[in-house]
């Protein structure tokens, strides 16, 4: 039987999400969990990794199993052996054929980003945080030049194990809630796949030009410098959200999770 899972998670305490030696994954913490459940190995595939410090709202793993259990007792069985901070939301059979990772047709991430003279504390590593003003026309000017097939390898990590930096950016929405000089951006990317630290450096760009340090149109001359010298430095994981997959409606998996609702 091959099942899926969407799984929400606070990335702080974590080093990402592939398992590592030390076991301080969550990957680990979820395949521990579900192990015990199943009384034997379970070993999973994500839709899509996530770095250190960097949030889920609908991660989708699958595995297959032999062990017999009704649906919602891999929930909340699961979940009575994870952290607080991991949850699995929902649990579906799927066929053989599918795959969480390339069975998706897109993907999504939230970045949310705190604008305040004063750092975060009770939203403390669960949002990114600038103290200047920001231009949101500016930065989203110069979002447009992003949208479309690219080659993105100027906001592509060195470590990037992805076959090509040709990725398709359908959409990026930049949307703000609050006042001026205190308030929060929400910055909302969907794209075919993305590359290593991609979104990451990518706020790093709109952040400098949000501060007045380059035009939109720079943001244009990195995309085509193809060189990761020509663009900011990386920014902050803590305001990183994967908000999840985009499956074909027929696989009958859910879009959404409660956590959609709660995110800025």
């Amino acid at each position: 039987m091959r099942l899926a899972l969407g799984i929400s998670y606070n990335g702080h305490a974590y080093e990402g999400w592939q398992s590592q030696l030390s076991g301080c994954t969550v990957q680990d913490r979820l395949e521990s969990a579900l192990s015990r459940l199943a009384s034997g190995r379970i070993a999973t595939l994500c839709a899509g990794r996530t770095d250190a410090g960097v949030h889920g709202l609908m991660q989708v793993v699958h595995f297959d199993t032999e062990a017999q259990r009704d649906l919602p007792s891999w929930v909340r069985g699961t979940n009575a052996n994870l952290p607080a901070d991991i949850a699995v939301q929902w649990a579906r059979e799927v066929p053989p054929e599918f795959h969480c990772r390339s069975s998706a047709l897109a993907r999504r991430y939230a970045y949310v980003l705190l604008e305040s003279p004063v750092r975060p504390s009770v939203d403390a590593q669960r949002v990114g945080w600038v103290f200047k003003p920001l231009d949101g026309d500016a930065m989203k000017e110069a979002a447009c030049h992003l949208l479309g097939e690219h080659d993105f390898t100027s906001f592509r990590a060195s470590a990037c194990q992805a076959k090509s930096p040709v990725k398709t950016m359908q959409r990026i929405d930049i949307t703000r809630r609050g006042e001026s000089g205190a308030g929060y951006w929400r910055f909302e990317f969907e794209a075919s796949a993305f590359l290593h630290h991609m979104i990451r450096n990518i706020m790093g760009c709109l952040v400098a030009i949000g501060h007045g340090k380059h035009t939109a149109e720079w943001m244009k001359d990195v995309l085509q410098a193809c060189s990761r010298d020509a663009a900011a430095p990386t920014f902050a994981p803590e305001g990183l959200y994967f908000l999840g997959p985009i499956y074909a409606p027929h696989w009958g998996l859910p879009t959404r999770t409660a956590a959609f609702d709660w995110l800025p």
